[in-house]
């Protein structure tokens, strides 16, 4: 008798440390399922008017679980270092153009995950309401780092105030040069400096972010590049290897949505369009 009642004494406890085990098991994987999504990031990002587009994307990425610290640079050249010493863990500032060139000169580890947004470069005058008023002699300024001077040799082409040698690509420097009907003095400046400096020079091509910057307006603006088949549409970036994990699939997604849009749109008043 106490061997048959006793049969099923066993396996009752046998059945409930089963589901005790089982319990265990599960009350050990949520955590982990919790930790892959409730991340803490580090992004790096340019001073300026972008800081409150990421706002935004700070506070749509928080409703998914991700904390994203923004790191805020004013030099070009520092973000993609930041990224490949580990620093940060993302950044967005750059187009594809510029990454190549980074990478050609010090061999990082940088891959584009999403795309931000797209600035149209122009060509600015505070002298001058037309291209056909720039006279001979005239001095524009151009950004000088590679790609950037480039796509402003690009832009004084298309408007027929130099030619560029056959087979030029979205380097150019002033060396490739053929043709300078007017004799312009093409002044290279820094990005950041080149906007600021219009009143001295007749004319100026700027990044759309430091025109703002430097206080120059469409009403300023006297060219621009095209924007159909546009290379230069800006992006996320995260070091190479981390493109498919999860935190960077919901960072993107945090910046591609309509609140991020709609302050994108309100910021950059017309000058930058989204690009994805």
């Amino acid at each position: 008798m106490n061997k048959k009642t006793s049969k099923p004494t066993l396996t009752r406890r046998a059945s409930l440390a089963a589901i005790a085990s089982t319990v265990v098991l599960i009350a050990l994987a949520a955590p982990a399922a919790s930790f892959a999504e409730e991340k803490s990031i580090k992004v790096g990002i340019m001073s300026g008017e972008d800081e409150d587009v990421w706002r935004v994307v700070t506070a749509e990425a928080a409703k998914k679980g991700l904390t994203i610290e923004t790191i805020v640079f004013n030099d070009y050249t520092q973000p993609n270092e930041a990224l490949e010493r580990g620093e940060i863990d993302a950044n967005a500032f750059q187009h594809k153009p510029y990454l190549d060139n980074q990478i050609a000169q010090h061999g990082y580890h940088i891959v584009p995950v999403g795309y931000t947004g797209v600035w149209p470069i122009g060509l600015y005058s505070k002298k001058h309401k037309a291209v056909a008023e720039i006279s001979d002699g005239a001095t524009i300024g151009v950004p000088n780092d590679p790609s950037n001077e480039g796509r402003a040799l690009r832009v004084l082409q298309n408007e027929g105030i130099i030619k560029l040698k056959d087979g030029t690509g979205i380097l150019a420097t002033v060396t490739d040069i053929t043709e300078n009907p007017k004799n312009v003095e093409i002044k290279e400046l820094d990005a950041g400096v080149v906007g600021r400096a219009i009143d001295d020079l007749d004319a100026a091509v700027v990044n759309t972010d430091w025109a703002l910057k430097a206080g120059l307006s469409a009403s300023d603006r006297i060219a621009q590049e095209p924007i159909a088949d546009n290379p230069y549409r800006n992006f996320i970036a995260v070091k190479q290897g981390s493109e498919n994990e999860a935190w960077v699939k919901t960072l993107v997604s945090s910046y591609q949505n309509d609140a991020v849009k709609s302050e994108f749109d309100k910021v950059y008043k017309g000058t930058g369009l989204s690009a994805y």
